[in-house]
């Protein structure tokens, strides 16, 4: 599944050949091949794997498939630092945040949701701090606060940002950064072989995708 920041393309570079999951929602992820089993498909990907319900998966592209290229944009917007009215929701601060970075609100609310479940004051056991789970040094690098949910929950998001930009709109290779750092995805050239992160991905791709089709039902109202 790929993810790209609003006017991401005009920095894209060249896919590199491999198969392509084509997800229904339109979205897609390269990966080095599937396995598919009853009403799962696994995807691997480096030395990782996930799985997604098979119903979410539309169709598989060939290696040699080149896609029509995406509209271009003339650069890559720079991260909008409008405030709209502060709430002290957790949520609502997600979907600004979001918002601002470019970003789909509920793939930020789902990363959200797996680090913390929205609790400001989570403290992880290795001292992941707030919302997004923001390690202390890591925080002090994006010039935030990372026990302020506000200052928290931008700079995690700009994180996010900065890791689909690096992995050229890769969702799995963006989380698994997210999850484990960059020297283990670049290491395995994709979501490494750790349990915690492979099901942290899953997590998350899940969640998203859930949202997605809640979005598609009759009768659902836009967030």
């Amino acid at each position: 599944m790929k993810l790209f920041p609003a006017g991401f393309f005009a920095l894209a570079l060249p896919v590199l050949a491999g198969e392509n999951a084509i997800l229904v929602s339109g979205l897609r992820m390269h990966v080095d091949r599937h396995e598919s089993s009853g009403d799962v498909v696994r995807l691997y990907q480096g030395s990782g794997a996930i799985e997604l319900p098979a119903a979410s998966i539309a169709a598989f592209e060939a290696d040699d498939y080149v896609a029509p290229p995406p509209p271009v944009s003339p650069s890559l917007p720079e991260i909008s630092t409008e405030r709209q009215p502060k709430s002290k929701n957790p949520k609502d601060m997600v979907r600004a945040a979001a918002e601002r970075s470019g970003l789909p609100g509920a793939f930020v609310e789902s990363v959200a949701k797996a680090e913390s479940a929205f609790d400001s004051k989570a403290v992880s056991p290795k001292g992941a701090i707030g919302v997004m789970q923001l390690m202390p040094d890591t925080a002090h690098t994006l010039g935030a606060d990372p026990r302020d949910p506000e200052q928290n929950i931008d700079a995690g998001t700009r994180l996010l940002r900065e890791l689909l930009i690096k992995y050229d709109g890769d969702v799995a290779k963006a989380l698994s950064a997210y999850n484990a750092g960059e020297k283990a995805v670049d290491r395995y050239r994709g979501v490494p072989p750790y349990s915690e992160t492979q099901r942290y991905v899953d997590r998350v791709v899940r969640d998203y995708l859930k949202d997605q089709n809640r979005g598609q039902e009759p009768g659902a109202s836009g967030q």
